[in-house]
């Protein structure tokens, strides 16, 4: 019983005889590789069986420059079914027949000369071999013919125009992209949404609205006492104690807190009531001292009629009062109202003189140090003014300052000034070396020649 099957087993399959078959139908084709310097140059199948030729003229197959050949020379010629190799003296190589593998040299001796003079070597579908003429080396061997390769062909839609297309897979198509538009616009609307009894909704709602707990009682406030009233009432002059007491547990009780609007309320009727009580006090010491609580004014009359009296006053001595006890001015007689009067006094009295500061001066020059700028002296004249101003302030901080400032000044294409550098020496002090730099970067100068120019300017700075 294993026998049959070990025999079934051996036997090819449908697809394996059918694909040997499909070999063994055409006839082998030449197959050719040219190697130069070890590297493979180029390769060729021969599938529409003709003759091999090798020489220099560009009409060769295979051009090729050797002493061996002068001119076109058919390496490989086809004889009826099958191909003769033609080797000429010089050359040599290997071939595989089915006597055996057999050099070109051996083969000389075995094969016969054409009528150009070169051995003929009969090949059958299984032979292959070499052939080196010169640095060159021809491998060939015979192998099935591959599948032609269909042309390149335009779609059926572009060579048939609106009549190639496949109008089932397009309806189906248009079809499935209609479903799923209604699909996706099915989610996204109202359509498939509940219905919903507004009845039944309002109702639930006030229910809800009733369950909800009451809401807390408001904050009773204090009424607000009217001041007016609190002035004129004769209780609130008989009664401060108690009412400032009460007011004043409403009061804050950290420091820093804002008060309200009834605490503001209360402590200003408190206040006034204070300033009522203190005024009624002090209101029977004398006319003098109401003035000045009420009017915030110096009660002159009082004072005069004390002055009047001979009560309180010593023996006269070199005051020179006069009639009337006037004033301590000599020789000027007047009551004691021109005390603190602003008015110029006589000619014994003295003058006051505003001392002034030193004062600065600037003097300025200027030099180019690469470029050409016309009018550059002149501009650099102009901001001297501006120079002296900047040494002026640095004079009313500090009186004892004064040195000389370098500017170097680099003007731009347009005229402006792109950087201004420099240094001081002496006691300049910065604020002076910023105030000039900041005068020179803005200056405008006439466009430099060749784009850009440097100037020097040294300044000079002595007080007066």
């Amino acid at each position: 019983m294993t026998q049959p099957n070990q025999q079934g087993s051996q036997r090819p399959g449908q697809m394996t005889a059918v694909m040997r078959a499909v070999v063994a139908s055409g006839p082998k084709v030449l197959r050719i590789g040219l190697v130069s310097g070890g590297r493979v140059m180029e390769e060729r199948i021969i599938r529409d069986r003709t003759d091999v030729t090798v020489g220099p003229s560009e009409r060769s197959m295979f051009v090729l420059s050797s002493d061996h050949i002068r001119s076109s020379h058919k390496l490989f010629e086809l004889a009826g079914d099958g191909y003769v190799l033609n080797f000429l003296e010089g050359m040599s190589g290997r071939v595989a027949l089915p006597t055996g593998v057999s050099d070109l040299e051996v083969l000389k001796g075995q094969s016969r000369r054409g009528p150009g003079g070169a051995y003929q070597v009969r090949l059958t579908e299984d032979s292959r071999g070499k052939v080196l003429v010169g640095d060159t080396t021809f491998l060939f061997q015979f192998v099935a013919p591959p599948p032609i390769q269909p042309r390149p062909q335009l779609p059926v839609a572009v060579t048939r125009g609106a009549g190639g297309i496949d109008w089932r897979t397009t309806i189906i198509a248009a079809f499935a992209f209609f479903a799923h538009f209604m699909a996706i616009g099915a989610m996204y609307s109202d359509w498939l949404d509940p219905v919903i009894d507004e009845q039944v909704s309002l109702a639930g709602l006030i229910e809800t609205i009733r369950q909800l707990p009451p809401p807390p009682p408001p904050e009773e406030k204090p009424p607000e006492e009217d001041d007016s009233k609190a002035e004129d009432s004769p209780e609130a002059e008989a009664k401060p104690q108690p009412k400032a007491a009460k007011s004043a547990q409403k009061m804050p009780d950290q420091p820093g807190q804002k008060l309200n609007t009834a605490q503001a309320a209360a402590l200003s009727s408190e206040l006034e009531q204070l300033s009522m009580m203190t005024l009624g006090a002090l209101g029977s010491d004398g006319p003098a001292t109401l003035g000045v609580l009420q009017n915030s004014e110096v009660a002159i009359g009082s004072l005069d009629n004390a002055a009047q009296s001979a009560s309180g006053v010593g023996v006269g001595g070199d005051l020179k009062l006069g009639g009337r006890g006037g004033p301590m001015t000599p020789g000027r007689s007047a009551g004691l109202g021109s005390i603190g009067s602003t008015s110029k006094g006589s000619s014994g009295s003295g003058t006051t003189a505003k001392v002034a500061g030193p004062r600065g001066s600037a003097s300025v020059s200027s030099s180019l140090a690469a470029g050409s700028v016309s009018g550059a002296a002149g501009v650099v004249a102009r901001m001297r003014a501006g120079f002296r101003r900047c040494y002026q302030r640095g004079l009313d901080q500090n009186p004892d300052i004064s040195g000389s400032i370098r500017l170097t000044i680099q003007v731009g294409p347009g005229g402006g000034v792109s950087s201004v550098s420099g240094g001081s020496t002496g006691s300049i002090p910065s604020s002076v070396v910023s105030c000039v730099k900041a005068r020179a970067r803005a200056a405008r100068f006439n466009p430099p020649d060749g784009g850009s120019a440097v100037i020097n300017v040294p300044i000079s700075f002595v007080k007066q």
